[in-house]
């Protein structure tokens, strides 16, 4: 087998807040980096909030054509849909959201962690969906720490398998495409080997630590090593203690035409989505 090839090692192209609840670093596209079929990654915090009185977060907005998949480390996140789904995610726990035909939803510091104050830390994820199925029922998993199956690699460092499979374990999210999301932690020599798929581009996103990603070093906070979709493995070294979130996906080989929150194959099925939100047929909170 022969192994990925690392084709880039990229910072965030942007950072900014979205609402006023989740300061992010975005780790693509801001950069140009394609990543198909992963549409776009921020990284939120980790920052500390003081307690407050009002929750702070991100109001109603609307999604179509795409999954939103949000991974919690640190904090609690209150959401609700226009679906009738809603919840609470804690540390570990994990939304996966499919927006598909469109939803409107929010996103708000539940009012424990709003109380209290604390560390936040998550990554949100965007996954393209097929043409087939971007007008499809909306849907929702609450994927909670519990339900994470967690395997522990030769080499001592231990994976979490959100999506995918990994060491002949298989994570819980139902997926409309092969996806591959391996949450990793890593002790300062740990050396991990994970079987990707050929075919499959794939990145290693550095959370925070120090790893050695095919030999090549990423180093500190935010950081992303793109691999090539030829070659069948990967390794990660640790030099210190580390976080790795591992994407790995079958390509959508699609057009995409995006507006802000819409990701469709045309300019045409865009103006609609715009005119479906604004027409309140997407539903209202």
């Amino acid at each position: 087998m022969n192994p990925k090839q690392v084709i880039g090692v990229h910072r965030a192209g942007s950072s900014h807040w979205v609402g006023d609840g989740f300061p992010v670093r975005n780790l693509f596209p801001s950069n140009g980096v394609d990543l198909n079929p992963f549409l776009m990654l921020d990284y939120a915090g980790p920052k500390h909030f003081a307690p407050s009185a009002k929750p702070r977060g991100v109001g109603e907005h609307p999604h179509r054509g795409f999954e939103t998949v949000t991974i919690l480390y640190q904090g609690r996140v209150a959401h609700r849909d226009s679906s009738g789904s809603a919840g609470v995610l804690g540390p570990g726990d994990v939304q996966w959201m499919t927006a598909a035909s469109g939803v409107v939803h929010e996103e708000m510091h539940d009012p424990e962690f709003t109380r209290s104050g604390g560390m936040f830390e998550a990554v949100q994820l965007w996954v393209n969906l097929p043409g087939a199925h971007k007008m499809s029922k909306p849907g929702y998993q609450e994927l909670t720490s519990a339900a994470i199956p967690v395997v522990t690699l030769a080499g001592g460092a231990t994976a979490r398998v959100i999506a995918g499979e990994l060491a002949g374990t298989r994570g819980p999210a139902k997926t409309f495409t092969p996806v591959h999301v391996w949450d990793l932690q890593l002790k300062e020599g740990d050396r991990a080997e994970l079987p990707v798929p050929d075919g499959f581009p794939a990145g290693a996103v550095l959370l925070n630590g120090s790893v050695r990603l095919n030999g090549t070093p990423l180093e500190g906070e935010a950081v992303l090593g793109l691999l090539g979709a030829p070659g069948a493995f990967a390794t990660l070294e640790a030099g210190a203690a580390s976080r790795v979130l591992v994407l790995a996906g079958q390509p959508i080989d699609e057009p995409v035409a995006s507006y802000g929150p819409f990701v469709m194959n045309t300019e045409a099925e865009i103006r609609q989505a715009i005119d479906d939100y604004r027409a309140g047929r997407m539903g209202r909170l």
